[in-house]
């Protein structure tokens, strides 16, 4: 199967990831204009709900490497994964329908027995996902994207026309019951387009290490990325922690931007060929930064502006928290670029998750001494500090593996950078 060209797919899969992050905009402020409480505990949500599909994501990469880095055919590796999403959601589902009933008087935390419905489906999603990521095949994975806030807000149209303005708890239940339906129809899609039949479990067990490693990784991932909501949830309240989310939301929509360009160069980084694979890493780390870079100052000006006016005069104090966190933010956009070396190219899962278990210890031990002090302040800096170190040392794992100088790693090619800044715009013009 023939790939399109990483200018085509990195513009492809933007555009979608805009959309999506458009329509989940929506999503947030109908949430956000119900108060900072309210924000709160669906920012809550939806970091549980994320950290618990990093758990599993390791199916899904599995599917990839396989076809990607070994060439092997998907239909092979599909049914098996999708048994194991299945039985990852069953468990999934026991585990927070006991959550529900030892936190059950925890004003935020009220959406696990929602999520504990909605589990067993939720896993199919990132799974399929992993199948078109090894094909390099964009359209796909931005339909599976695209579905679920496309499904939210089509269900909230009709229940504003028909009973009125939806409270939080039923906004909870409409996005779960998008995000299940969506991983249901995915599932069925890609089994029937890949051909999959028969359970190969004797070739999964080979798979059994890299699959938990890549599971633990991105569970540290993510938990790196959200525990500075827990902890100010935790110390200064679910209030508090829905304006710090806010903050939050905006500073990582530079890594919707950045995640673009990793995600089509995915299949690519894993060529056997270690020259083209190192040489596609530094270029598009490259690239990442220096959109990045151009993007930010847009960003403070935006939120500066529609946060207060469109989500209520509570949130104009995430307009500082969102400067605070950029500038780590903006350095850990190469964490995503790196990840696809170390894991589709290198078979090492593991050095992701010595980069994000650094990140993540630092995160935890900062925010524990600053958040009681400082509140959300204490969380943004915290989080900034974290991501700085971590990259830092991801970069210098990533120079010794490739076999790079430093000068080679962090200097940019001008020539290359500027003709990779342009080609969206030439892909898009043809």
């Amino acid at each position: 199967m023939s790939r399109p060209s990483l200018s085509r797919g990195a513009l492809s899969h933007f555009a979608a990831k805009l959309v999506a992050i458009g329509l989940g905009l929506v999503i947030v402020v109908i949430v956000a204009r119900q108060g900072p409480h309210e924000q709160g505990v669906f920012s809550l949500l939806v970091a549980t709900e994320s950290v618990y599909a990093a758990l599993f994501s390791g199916l899904g990469l599995v599917i990839a490497r396989q076809v990607s880095h070994h060439r092997q055919d998907s239909g092979a590796w599909l049914a098996g994964a999708l048994a194991l999403a299945l039985l990852g959601g069953v468990l999934g589902a026991g585990v927070f329908a006991g959550l529900g009933l030892a936190v059950g008087d925890e004003p935020a935390y009220r959406f696990l027995p929602l999520l504990a419905l909605a589990a067993p489906l939720l896993l199919l999603s990132p799974t399929v996902s992993g199948l078109y990521l090894g094909q390099g095949r964009m359209g796909p994975i931005n339909a599976i994207a695209l579905a679920p806030p496309i499904f939210t807000l089509a269900v909230l149209a009709g229940w504003w026309a028909w009973v009125g303005d939806p409270g939080l708890m039923e906004v909870l239940a409409i996005w779960l019951a998008a995000r299940a339906l969506t991983g249901a129809l995915a599932a069925i899609w890609a089994w029937r387009d890949s051909g999959a039949a028969g359970f190969a479990w004797a070739q999964w067990r080979g798979q059994a290490r890299f699959c938990t490693v890549v599971g633990l990784t991105n569970l540290v991932s993510w938990l790196n990325y959200r525990v500075d909501l827990f902890i100010v949830e935790r110390y200064a309240g679910v209030g508090v922690a829905g304006v710090y989310s806010v903050a939050v939301t905006a500073a990582e929509l530079l890594w919707f931007v950045s995640s673009s360009v990793s995600v089509a160069a995915y299949a690519r980084i894993g060529s056997p060929d270690r020259v083209a694979a190192t040489g596609l890493t530094v270029r598009v780390m490259h690239l990442n930064l220096a959109i990045l870079l151009l993007v930010s100052p847009v960003l403070i000006a935006l939120a500066w502006w529609v946060l207060p006016h469109l989500l209520g005069p509570a949130y104009v104090a995430s307009v500082p928290l969102l400067c605070l966190l950029l500038p780590g933010v903006w350095a850990y956009a190469s964490a995503s670029t790196l990840s696809a070396y170390y894991t589709n190219f290198l078979g090492r899962p593991q050095l992701s998750a010595a980069v994000a278990a650094l990140s993540l210890a630092v995160n935890v031990v900062v925010c524990a001494l600053l958040v009681p002090r400082l509140g959300a302040v204490g969380g943004a800096l915290a989080t900034s500090a974290s991501y700085l170190l971590a990259i830092g040392w991801g970069l210098a794992l990533f120079r010794r593996h490739a076999g790079l100088r430093w000068a080679e790693l962090l200097r940019p090619r001008p020539a290359q950078l500027v003709a990779d800044l342009s080609a969206p715009l030439r892909a898009a013009a043809r």
